[in-house]
């Protein structure tokens, strides 16, 4: 199994959603990432980190309100976005890293 740091480091830009299960903008942005991993799937990795169960990795990436959004590409964060975003604002920030 990929460790985090193997994901973020790949050739591919990865979209990471760090979210908590009981934040109402959280649940409202999930069908919107799930849309774009399945958009983009094969050109991007979008992953979903949930805050609770991964506080070393919310502390390590400083992560103050959810959602958040990171794009990370050869393991540097190139775009960061707390709140929400739409989908099209999500998709030219990653293409940018195709």
């Amino acid at each position: 199994m990929e460790t985090f740091q193997q994901i973020i480091e790949g050739d591919k830009p990865v979209l990471i959603d760090f979210y908590a299960t009981w934040c109402g903008p959280c649940k409202a942005m999930s069908p919107i990432v799930e849309a774009i991993g399945k958009e983009l799937q094969g050109q991007a990795r979008v992953l979903k980190i949930d805050v609770d169960k991964n506080q070393a990795l919310a502390m390590q990436y400083q992560i103050q309100a959810v959602p958040t959004f990171m794009i990370f590409k050869k393991g540097q964060v190139v775009w960061r976005k707390p709140g929400g975003a739409d989908k099209f604002t999500i998709m030219q920030q990653l293409k940018q890293y195709f």
